[in-house]
């Protein structure tokens, strides 16, 4: 008998619905279907396997408010949230599929007595294991550049977000041949069980600890991989910012989603100078959110997904509270005045580095201020972690472009959020990425780069 996953509305505690979980024993018999399907797939071009892709966008933009609202009901992202997702996925999909077909066209490389192609060929198996913060774009942002590169592909979503990932695969199944894309469902063991079997390629999103885990399991097969493990992002708050522009990025990247984004700002370290004017008002700004039910049209921030990473926010709150942190916005740390799976953007200030809620990844709805006296000082204690995911420094431009480019991370906006012009790629530093995705050379990440030369 097959054991069964149920997905539970964090909002409410209702059962969404469920899905019969893959028998471990049979996830080899996936991928030999998945090889056997890569064949004919891998033989088209980039662009023939891109226009089958596109020609599931329609399906998915004409159920793009079924999805969204499965995305807000499975993990408590507000339902105006959830729909953008989905319309953005949607929307983006034919988009994405040509430029990855144009990415991964041959190069020619010629010198005075050789004449090189360079190819992008399919690897064979990917297996792409994704979040659940993000649970139709993220299998988006892996398994389509695994596909047009070629590649069969075995997803395994989120075992708290299968639902969405169903509803969003269904379409690309339809259009695909037989096996190119497979959906398996489980937990940490289905997981180990994909990534010891027979794939060429795993395309992880997820903790620091899971990437760690997985590098280890996939040491053995020396299998290629594209991981994307969070980070600890940090804002950097010039002497010279626009003190309201900086809060009003801070109030959305602190709490967006309650917190629970890879790119989320969870350090803040603001020139003494701008200090006082700074908590103030982000003080302010956290306390006007509205918090409640994802369904409700006026609802900014719903729930944390479930009771443990609630409690993990908390967790981390009280450590620091104890350590001499002091709360200027939010609700009780014990979350008695947040029922349910809910923590109120909550903003700490005279936060000292070496507090766990300072090391550890925390996704969750808490901004923590740190204040500093010096550039040098802010770029010190922003690349004191293990983490390198995105970051932002706010300031007169110049010179926050020279902070900038001072900052451990793969990713940093000047007077905004970190995300680059289309076509450049979503990358991590240190410990927050090992290869990475988005623009030709993410897109070539899923591919074996073959040299084919001959004399002139």
């Amino acid at each position: 008998m097959k054991e069964i996953l149920q997905s539970v509305d964090p909002a409410r505690g209702d059962v969404v619905g469920e899905v019969a979980m893959t028998a471990v024993d049979e996830i080899p018999s996936v991928v030999v279907r998945a090889r056997a399907a890569q064949i004919a797939w891998g033989a088209m071009t980039p662009a023939a396997r891109a226009n089958i892709i596109k020609s599931a966008a329609a399906q998915i933009q004409a159920h793009a408010t079924e999805i969204g609202t499965l995305i807000s009901r499975e993990m408590g992202k507000p339902l105006t949230e959830a729909i953008g997702e989905a319309n953005g996925c949607a929307a983006m999909l034919a988009h994405e599929a040509d430029n990855i077909a144009a990415g991964l066209q041959p190069e020619i490389v010629n010198d005075a007595t050789v004449h090189s192609e360079m190819r992008f060929d399919a690897l064979g198996v990917a297996a792409c294991i994704t979040p659940w913060n993000f649970p139709v774009w993220m299998p988006q942002d892996v398994v389509i550049p695994s596909l047009i590169a070629g590649n069969a592909v075995v997803l395994k979503p989120s075992e708290k977000t299968p639902l969405c990932a169903d509803a969003w695969a269904k379409h690309l199944i339809a259009v695909l041949p037989p096996d190119v894309l497979q959906v398996i469902h489980g937990d940490e063991r289905h997981g180990k069980a994909l990534v010891t079997s027979d794939v060429n390629l795993i395309a992880f999103v997820g903790s620091r600890a899971a990437g760690k885990n997985i590098m280890r399991e996939a040491a053995g097969g020396l299998k290629r991989l594209v991981l994307e493990l969070g980070g600890k992002d940090s804002l950097i708050v010039l002497e010279d910012a626009d003190i309201e522009a900086a809060v009003k990025y801070a109030a959305q990247n602190c709490f967006r989603n309650a917190g629970q984004v890879c790119v989320s700002t969870e350090r803040i370290f603001v020139h003494n100078k701008v200090a006082d004017a700074f908590e103030t008002q982000l003080a302010k700004s956290a306390d006007a959110l509205v918090q409640g039910d994802p369904k409700n049209a006026a609802t900014q921030i719903g729930p944390m997904v479930d009771a443990a990473q609630k409690a993990h926010v908390l967790g981390l709150l009280k450590d620091a509270l104890n350590d001499g942190a002091k709360q200027i916005a939010g609700g009780d740390a014990s979350g008695k005045d947040a029922p349910g799976n809910y923590v109120r953007p909550t903003v700490l200030a005279g936060v000292n580095p070496r507090m766990r809620i300072m090391q550890e990844e925390t996704f969750g709805p808490v901004a923590c201020v740190t204040r500093v006296a010096s550039d040098a000082e802010a770029i010190a204690l922003s690349n004191a972690s293990p983490y390198g995911l995105g970051g932002a420094v706010f300031g007169e431009t110049k010179h926050a472009e020279n902070v900038a480019r001072a900052l451990d991370s793969g990713m940093v906006g000047v007077n905004k959020d970190c995300t680059g012009a289309d076509g450049t790629p979503w990358i991590g530093a240190k410990q927050s990425g090992f290869g990475f995705y988005r623009g030709n050379a993410g897109h070539r990440q899923f591919t074996q780069t073959r040299v084919v030369s001959r004399a002139k």
